[in-house]
């Protein structure tokens, strides 16, 4: 069988690749996004501290700073045109020592250099009138009220789905074995066959340096840095109203405490750089330290209310910034790689930087036709009583109720099966739906998810996955 033949092959379905197969898709290109997992999201996009950061943090004239500032921007717009769960709370960096506060005013002035607004130090008074629930040690804080919080999964959800709206492919449960370079571009080798592209695109998160080496000679090296998570029930979800960050340090932001888009309360993450690019087992210690650094700069954390520990895995490059860039010596091969935080942020901006190269490899036509919009899942929680009774009414499903702690309902999971790019997991309907992301994590709605997982899919209810 002849290899398929597409002009953009983006290797990784996370956030930043489906953003990019997004931003492409506005143009004449066949475009074919691959992923070893059977599900967009399931790398280091679904597990993170899921912040839209204000930029003020990375050094100025860094694509870190240029990227997160500009992403930042877009995501209102983006919120509204692929109907993104997305709010500005704000952050709030905090500092517990008077000799202290220098250290944010560096940061401010960094901000003000990376061109994020509004920023301005507090005062305790006001920090604590702001956010009474700060630690009493706290003697000031930054305060940025461009950050935001958002559904990580539900962004990179909306990427995917209206890349492929608009005719972008994905080969999903497809593990890319090896690549070369050929007369018209490249030869890519899956666990599902052989395809050829005119350009391929790097976007696999811990594994890009091991995309990169297959057809690029080594130049840059991915650490895989876990970071431990500890989230709390939707009742601890007003502890705090902003995202509260520590000073940062060299590994990262330190740990925060801020609520999520969904009403809880998270904390986290911790910081260890690790061997095993699969490792995402949580530790005592790791969640001890969660814990206990949380409390410098929040107090009254209702940790009995704590639902569930998770880690995720950050792509930290050896060059202490994002790589995008064409490869000199495989033209048409781009990197996109080391995007560790502020990746999440930066996504939006990262598509665009790509579309810049891709348009100085070949002519990019619009499409007259490109569809700009999508619709999410119509979540019943998120609806008032009456519109509720209307939509029950045009379709009973919506009335049976399956996950009783997210108010998720019958018609919800069927929808996230059945549209496009539908989840084929009990991960994949929670993410979409907030099925099983409850105070009993699943116990109960697990096996009619599952029942209705094996219907879709024509298998033994045995067959149905967590994930994966």
């Amino acid at each position: 069988m002849s290899a398929k033949e597409y002009d953009i092959a983006i290797i990784g379905a996370g956030v930043v690749g489906c953003a990019v197969a997004r931003e492409l898709s506005r143009y004449e290109l066949g475009i074919v996004v691959i992923d070893k997992e059977s599900d967009v999201c399931e790398g280091t996009s679904k597990a993170n501290s899921a912040i839209i950061h204000g930029g003020f943090d990375a050094e100025p004239s860094t694509l870190k700073a240029k990227l997160n500032v500009r992403g930042n921007q877009l995501m209102d717009t983006l919120s509204k045109e692929l109907d993104i769960p997305f709010l500005r709370c704000g952050a709030m960096v905090t500092c517990r020592e008077e000799a202290e506060i220098t250290k944010l005013e560096e940061l401010l002035e960094r901000g003000k250099k990376n061109g994020v607004p509004d920023m301005r130090i507090l005062s305790r008074e006001e920090a604590h009138e702001m956010e009474p629930n700060l630690d009493d040690r706290v003697c000031a804080a930054l305060y940025c009220p461009t950050s935001g919080i958002v559904d990580p999964f539900a962004m990179t959800v909306a990427f995917a789905e209206n890349a492929y709206a608009n005719d972008a492919e994905f080969m999903l449960s497809t593990e890319v074995t090896g690549i070369s370079k050929n007369e018209t571009g490249f030869g890519i080798s899956t666990t599902k066959g052989e395809i050829n592209a005119g350009i391929v695109i790097n976007c696999a998160g811990v594994y890009a340096d091991k995309i990169h080496d297959m057809v690029c000679a080594p130049s840059f090296k991915i650490t895989a840095r876990r970071g431990e998570y500890m989230l709390l029930d939707r009742s601890a979800g007003d502890t705090v109203g902003k995202t509260i960050f520590q000073l940062p340090t060299k590994l990262g932001k330190g740990v925060l405490v801020t609520p999520t888009i969904h009403g809880n309360l998270l904390m986290g993450p911790t910081a260890e750089d690790i061997d095993d690019k699969e490792d995402t087992a949580t530790t005592r210690d790791g969640l001890s330290t969660v814990r206990a650094k949380s409390a410098l700069s929040v107090r009254n954390i209702p940790y009995n209310q704590v639902i569930t520990s998770f880690s995720g895995l950050r792509a930290t490059a050896d060059t202490g910034d994002f790589i995008i860039r064409e490869d000199s010596l495989a033209k048409g091969f781009i990197d996109v790689a080391g995007i560790e935080s502020p990746g999440l942020s930066s996504a939006p901006a990262i598509a665009e930087y790509v579309r810049d190269i891709v348009g100085g490899i070949l002519t990019l036509n619009e499409k007259k036709d490109f569809i700009p919009t999508r619709k999410g899942i119509t979540l019943l929680a998120m609806l008032s009583v009456e519109k509720r009774a209307e939509l029950i009414k045009q379709n009973p499903a919506y009335g049976q109720m399956i996950c009783r702690c997210s108010q998720v309902s019958e018609g919800e999971i069927a929808d996230s099966i059945n549209r496009p790019l539908g989840a084929t997991t009990l991960d994949g309907v929670k993410r979409r739906t907030g099925a099983g992301m409850g105070r009993c994590q699943a116990g109960f709605c697990s096996p009619k998810v599952i029942a209705m997982l094996a219907e879709k899919l024509g298998i033994p209810m045995s067959e149905v996955k967590k994930n994966g």
